[in-house]
Order: C-alpha cells, then structure tokens, then sequence
C-alpha cells in the first residue's frame, strides 16, 4: 500500500519492495563506535543492504547517536533510520525515523507519550516519520522489559494479526514483529504468515535472526524487510562482518 503522504526514503521503500525483499542492518550506538558503525556501513553498501537503522533500548541518544549516525552518513550512501527507543533517540543527521508505537506496551508512555515528547524534535530536524505499529513477540529481550511490552505469545498468531491490523487502521504505515535483539529464537513463521495474510503494509521481521536459513524461513512465511543487528554487531572483524552479510543477503533476496 503506497500513500500519497510517504516521504523519500519511505518510497526508497516501496519501490524497492516491488522487486525484492529487503535487508535492514540494525546498530546501536551503545554497542558499536562510530568508526566500527562506519565500516559496516560501507560494507553493508557493497554487499547489497538496503538501509541502515540505527538505535537500541538503552544509551542510544545525544553525542553517540550523532556520532554513530554521522559516521555512517561519510562513509556509505544507504539510508539511515532511526529506530528509537524512546523520546531521547533522535538526531538531526538521519534521513527518517520509524515513528513508531508499541501498540502491546502496559505504559501509555511507549505507546501515545514518547512520541508527543519526541515529535518536535522530528519537526525541527525535518526528519521524515514513517509511523510503523512496533509488537513485541515473546520472549521480547531487553525491549520488551524497557518497553513494558505484555509479549504476544508465540503460538498465539491471531492476536499479533490483531494488533497488527489495529495498528494499520490507526494508520500506521509499516507493521514491525520483534522478538527482542538476542532472543534464542526468531518470530514463527505461522506467526509471520497470519499477519502477513490480513494487513497491506510492509511487514518487518526482527530479533533472533541469525542466519541464513531462519532468514528465509521469515521470507517465505511473508515477511518483506528482515532486520538483522546482533548477529552483525558481534563479529569479531569487519571481514566476519562482510561474511555474516553476504550469507544473509542470499537468504533474503535469493529464497
């Protein structure tokens, strides 16, 4: 569903989509330098990534965010989008934010009251908001706990494709299943398939991801972005990096 509203790098999205599934990297400047932020960057670029999103739970705001997101701007053409963690996680160097809600949070804050903190800053910037339905997917990890998320079980589809289709009536342009950065497992398929089946939106699939395989398992099963951060953030080299990277794109854009 394309809407007349999208900004640029929302149609970078869309158009991309209508040929291939796409490949995100996520970075948190709490876990990365900016000089590691850059050369993964710049490797992303080379092997075929389609955009960097930068943010985390925790410390992702301020000097390191700027400095993250600036020095993947100087070293790589990808589009950079803020994945924030909370109202603290903008800066004015990104492309475009996930504006995003945590529609299964038990605190208001995370789902209405970051983002009326956080929305100025948007405006100020210019950055482009791209609103997205956030869902957290046991065991939900870091996020999940940080977030006050109530996890949608993982044999309970029906309600993550009712949250889902919730959050695209609300009008919410991008639907995100996260099973939380590290989890020992990806979101099901089954999981992945039934909500693919009733929204019209882009769908993001992320946490656990680790290989290959999972990757495409979560492509067949419907979704159209896969988003990859831990697995990336703790290779031992920029060589493993490139390794690591070049295995998951043929994963997601060669199922």
């Amino acid at each position: 569903m394309r809407l007349k509203t999208a900004g640029k790098v929302e149609e970078y999205i869309h158009e991309k989509l209508e040929k291939e599934k796409l490949h995100f990297v996520l970075l948190d400047p709490d876990d990365v330098s900016p000089g590691t932020a850059s050369g993964i960057a710049r490797i992303s670029e080379e092997v075929g990534i389609d955009a960097i999103m930068i943010g985390g739970s925790t410390g992702a705001e301020g000097e390191a965010l700027d400095g993250v997101v600036r020095a993947i701007k100087e070293s790589s053409n990808l589009p950079v989008i803020l994945f924030p963690g909370s109202h603290g996680g903008v800066s004015k160097y990104a492309d475009a934010i996930f504006f995003m809600s945590l529609l299964n949070s038990r605190n208001p804050f995370f789902i209405t009251g970051a983002q009326a903190l956080g929305a100025f800053a948007v405006k100020k910037y210019g950055l482009e908001p791209i609103p997205m339905a956030y869902l957290i997917i046991e065991p939900g990890e870091t996020v999940g706990w940080i977030g006050d998320a109530k996890p949608i079980p993982r044999h309970k589809p029906k309600i993550a494709a009712a949250y889902a289709l919730a959050g695209q009536y609300l009008g919410m342009r991008l639907v995100y299943l996260e099973a939380g950065s590290g989890a020992k497992e990806p979101v099901p398929p089954e999981m992945i398939s039934t909500v693919k089946k009733v929204i019209d939106v882009p769908l993001i699939v992320g946490g656990g991801i680790r290989g290959a395989e999972q990757a495409r398992r979560a492509v067949k099963a419907g979704a159209d972005i896969v988003v990859t951060g831990t697995a990336i953030e703790k290779a031992g080299s920029l060589e493993e990096a490139r390794k690591k990277l070049e295995s998951l794109i043929k994963g997601i854009k060669e199922p």
